[in-house]
């Protein structure tokens, strides 16, 4: 298994600490998606509803803005931020990235300097071909499509990415707004992958694709010795976040 710095995220360790507060009452009766400031708000019996920020809840994509106010319509008593994904992608976009763009874009960038697909297994061969099948296609696109040359490490053995290569990432993300943005940058931290991120954004993989090649190193040890449930119980917490960002940038789950 590939000794590369663990980067994921641990929307689980979120879910938990989410749990331990009091949840609020729910407080109003419908919510909807109005075409609002040339796009689409979140409305709460008719009120623009706001993000923890007190800014407006407003998308330019009528479809987020619509499972937006899906996510609202289904809570029950208590309003659950666990069950919300999309509300938690948005509210971050609108409250942090927004205003922390270059930060954001940084953060994404530091991933792909000790990517994923860029740490390969030396041994046991099983692990070593997998790898190679489910990631070789991530650096060819990278260098086709971003003109991107990455080199792989191997082992426990850590390796400096090219500066074109970083550059190369960064500028794939210049041109994003602060939603798409915010999409990326849970993709990449679920993966641990900056370029299966920007694969799933210019629809190279699909949100499947990308979930598989994310989990080789667990799956394969999961054929050898069985599976471990505490582990595919976190992977499907982090999947409902991984879905929510996809359908944030506007590819199919």
């Amino acid at each position: 298994m590939s000794d590369r710095p663990e980067q994921k995220s641990d929307p689980v360790g979120v879910a938990q600490r989410l749990a331990k507060q009091e949840l609020p009452k729910r407080f109003y009766k419908a919510a909807t998606a109005e075409p609002q400031d040339g796009g689409f708000a979140l409305r709460l019996d008719g009120r623009t509803a706001r993000t923890p920020g007190r800014n407006p809840i407003v998308v330019t994509d009528r479809a987020v803005a619509e499972k937006l106010a899906a996510e609202w319509a289904a809570q029950g008593e208590l309003i659950d931020p666990r069950t919300m994904p999309i509300t938690r992608i948005v509210n971050s976009a609108v409250d942090r990235v927004s205003v922390e763009m270059a930060a954001v874009r940084g953060e994404i960038v530091k991933y792909a300097g000790t990517d994923l697909v860029c740490y390969r297994a030396e041994d046991p061969q099983g692990l070593v071909d997998a790898q190679e099948t489910a990631w070789a296609p991530v650096l060819d696109w990278a260098h086709q499509a971003l003109g991107a040359r990455f080199i792989l490490a191997g082992g426990i053995i850590a390796v400096a990415q090219p500066e074109p290569a970083i550059a190369a990432v960064d500028a794939a993300l210049a041109d994003l707004d602060p939603l798409r943005l915010a999409a990326v940058h849970v993709v990449t931290t679920l993966t641990g992958s900056a370029l299966l991120a920007l694969t799933l954004l210019h629809g190279r993989l699909t949100a499947e694709e990308v979930w598989t090649a994310a989990h080789v190193d667990e799956d394969w040890q999961m054929n050898q010795w069985g599976q471990d449930e505490v582990a595919l119980a976190r992977r499907r917490a982090r999947w409902e976040e991984m879905a929510a960002a996809t359908l944030i940038l506007g590819r199919s789950v």
